[in-house]
């Protein structure tokens, strides 16, 4: 038998996965207990944003009868300028009439009244919230406004990073960010996020807005079943159009909605994806949570070109992302390595050596088996190739990885999933892991 492979997933790498396990459990349990969420701002700088948004303590008394006691303890005071079952109409032009379900104020608003979120209010210092839910008799979709009116212009600012934080850091189980954009037009900032369930034969999509415009946040989702993620534009349309009600009594300025495409902000190290990034696996109910990690050293096609020290690039970084509260094996988890080169070129032919590694393996290890995946191309500058690849290591004992390399311009990316019993993911689902993580990469320098 030719070649080599490294050893198998006992030992040192399920002792490392062990290790990282319970560095994130720990991880977890302080997140949990309400660290302050971290969030990326513009220039790539980090600010520290309380866990409960404009207020030191998380309050729970905030209710639509006003709250500052000032000039603007009014404001928005009448459920008349929320969204009414014509304006929501325009999430499913074609679907039929939607109807209002329950309109409540903050006095009696739900602890969660849209995905992801973390508490009961963003901003519990502010004037009002008011919640407004929708249905759809002849789809069964169902739809929700959320209105926060904040004291001033700065708190509505902090509590648009805390809920835009809350998507970026969701934690619920069984579900995937599909695609995200930012938005001008909409308020002063905004964005839009489709959040994805796989199903049987339909997936469950929830297409959420959030947007802040002089002293209000605002809230639009939209859940709805089918088998491609919804697009943007109808959510821009509703979204717009619950801006313009509140921008007539609030004085503030909203326009014409456009959206493109844009990564949500992640606490993650610069480069790397978000938990909410990676695949949905029906027999975990449990979050993704990364930790730092060494290099992969491969699957044993990859190895030798794999060495970062040999291509000698600027700089590179690994992560590792395990579920440490799932009953799973010790070996189970998602290995990232992202390397930053001098040039496009550099990065070209560091990937162009691992591909061609892989695809000969079958010549150089005579126990491998090895099988491409699929292709990925992200614009002109992300491309990459993904393999399944198994190794024979005798008495009947197989082990088997996704491999999935990516350039994306200067970088080059680099993703290894071993697959587990019961625990695969899909060819489409892992190329989607490694598309993600090669846009997540042009944060890396």
């Amino acid at each position: 038998m030719t070649g080599s492979h490294r050893a198998p997933r006992g030992g040192s790498r399920a002792d490392a996965r062990e290790a990282r396990r319970q560095q994130s459990r720990r991880r977890n349990q302080l997140i949990g207990a309400g660290a302050a969420v971290v969030l990326l701002v513009g220039g790539g700088g980090i600010a520290a944003v309380n866990a409960f948004g404009g207020s030191d303590s998380p309050g729970d008394a905030k209710n639509s009868d006003g709250g500052s006691g000032g000039d603007d303890s009014s404001l928005l005071g009448d459920a008349a300028v929320l969204l009414d079952g014509t304006a929501v109409k325009q999430l499913a032009p074609a679907a039929g009439a939607w109807v209002v379900a329950s309109t409540d104020n903050g006095s009696n608003a739900p602890d969660k009244a849209f995905v992801c979120q973390s508490q009961r209010f963003a901003d519990p210092a502010g004037i009002r919230t008011w919640i407004r839910t929708f249905q759809n008799p002849s789809t069964k979709a169902t739809a929700v406004q959320y209105v926060e009116v904040s004291n001033d212009e700065a708190a509505a600012g902090k509590a648009y990073a805390t809920i835009t934080g809350w998507l970026s850091a969701c934690n619920t189980p069984q579900l995937r960010l599909i695609s995200s954009y930012t938005t001008d037009g909409l308020g002063s900032k905004g964005v839009v996020a489709v959040f994805g369930q796989p199903g049987p034969k339909t997936n469950k999509y929830r297409t959420i807005s959030v947007s802040t415009a002089g002293q209000t946040t605002m809230v639009v989702e939209y859940d709805t079943a089918g088998t491609t993620p919804p697009k943007p534009d109808t959510m821009l349309a509703t979204a717009g159009a619950g801006l313009k009600r509140i921008c007539a009594q609030a004085k503030c300025t909203t326009g014409t909605p456009t959206a493109k495409p844009g990564l949500l902000p992640t606490t993650e190290p610069a480069g790397f994806m978000a938990p909410i990034d990676l695949p949905v696996l029906p027999s975990i109910d449990n979050p993704w949570v990364s930790t730092s990690s060494a290099a992969p050293k491969g699957s044993g096609c990859e190895t030798d070109k794999l060495d970062v020290k040999k291509a000698k690039p600027k700089s590179s970084k690994s992560q590792t992302y395990v579920v440490p509260e799932a009953k799973v094996p010790p070996e189970f988890g998602l290995d990232t390595l992202v390397v930053a080169f001098a040039s496009p070129n550099a990065a070209a032919n560091y990937v162009a050596a691992i591909r061609k590694a892989v695809d000969n393996c079958k010549k150089t290890q005579s126990n491998a088996t090895v099988k491409a995946t699929g292709d990925i191309a992200v614009g002109s500058s992300i491309r990459g190739e993904s393999w399944r690849a198994s190794y024979d290591t005798g008495n009947g004992k197989i082990f088997t990885y996704r491999v999935g390399i990516a350039a994306a311009g200067s970088r080059a990316v680099y993703v290894l999933y071993p697959v587990l019993k019961d625990l695969d993911i899909t060819n489409p689902a892992f190329n989607e892991v490694l598309t993600r993580a090669a846009e997540r990469s042009a944060a890396y320098k």
